[in-house]
């Protein structure tokens, strides 16, 4: 086992894939290091984050496109790198994107709470594989021989240019019996924010509200049952501002849901800022 000491920084998380909000990018620097792809790694929101490595390793920083240094030096994203006892990694601020994911060899162990300065963090081998051999140098690091990689390194957002989602009906859920056809043309034609009060649990939109669509007694009987909820799915609740239920949503909702967002575009909205601008295209 490995140990990496957290310097600085805030609200970074050691989650599993499927708990990323950029699940895509996470898969990709597992793979990069031949992981295996329910390998946990650091979610980093927006960088100011600093690690320390105690031991030895092979790390890869994916996701968010911003200035990551290893000692000092330029870190080049989207590959694995060795780095030795005592390096350091940093995470400037992210230009593009908002999130920075972290895959160590052997992946981390999960942490319940945002990492604070001071903890470690701990990484092992897979299947008592290893490291990976290097395959040259560059000053104070030497990139990895990395194993094939089916999906490679989507473009990191521009915040400067809106976000594009697919949503689809859910004629299963009686839920969406709700939603009319204006409902449905204002919310896949008209113009979306993303609200500065979006997070983990749901990604918040601002806008024109939506009628909402529900008599008092069949709110209040929703309320007193609500549906199991599901990753991508779009609730409408009382404000009629939509919200997308995201990695860390509740496991019911209390609303109505309208839609639900196409699997392989919720890694997008993951990495949008808010107040960028997004379509939800049905």
């Amino acid at each position: 086992m490995g140990a990496v000491v957290v310097a600085s920084g805030m609200l970074t998380l050691a989650l599993e894939p499927n708990q990323a909000l950029d699940r895509m990018s996470m898969h990709l620097a597992n793979a990069l290091l031949g992981n295996p792809d329910h390998t946990a790694g650091l979610e980093v929101l927006l960088g100011g984050l600093k690690l320390r490595f105690v031991t030895g390793s092979a790390v890869a920083v994916t996701g968010a496109d911003g200035a990551v240094t290893l000692n000092g030096a330029e870190f080049p994203l989207n590959t694995a790198v060795r780095v030795a006892p005592g390096a350091v990694l940093e995470f400037g601020p992210a230009l593009f994107g908002l999130r920075y994911y972290v895959a160590v060899h052997g992946g981390v162990q999960e942490a319940s709470e945002v990492l604070s300065a001071g903890a470690a963090v701990t990484f092992g081998k897979p299947r008592g594989q290893a490291l990976p051999a290097g395959n040259g140098s560059a000053g104070n690091r030497s990139t990895v021989r990395q194993p094939p990689v089916t999906h490679p390194a989507r473009r990191p957002l521009d915040p400067e240019r809106p976000v594009v989602a697919r949503v689809s009906r859910v004629p299963k859920d009686p839920q969406a019996q709700n939603v009319d056809a204006g409902t449905w043309l204002r919310l896949t034609t008209e113009p979306w924010t993303l609200s500065q009060e979006s997070d983990r649990m749901g990604a918040r939109l601002l806008g024109r509200p939506l009628e909402v669509g529900q008599t008092a007694p069949v709110a209040k009987a929703q309320a007193a049952h609500p549906q199991p909820l599901a990753l991508g799915s779009v609730v409408l609740p009382p404000s009629g501002l939509p919200v997308i239920a995201l990695a860390g949503r509740p496991a019911t909702a209390k609303s109505p849901v309208i839609a639900l967002v196409r699997d392989e575009d919720l890694d997008l909205i993951g990495q949008a800022r808010p107040g960028q601008m997004m379509h939800l295209l049905g």
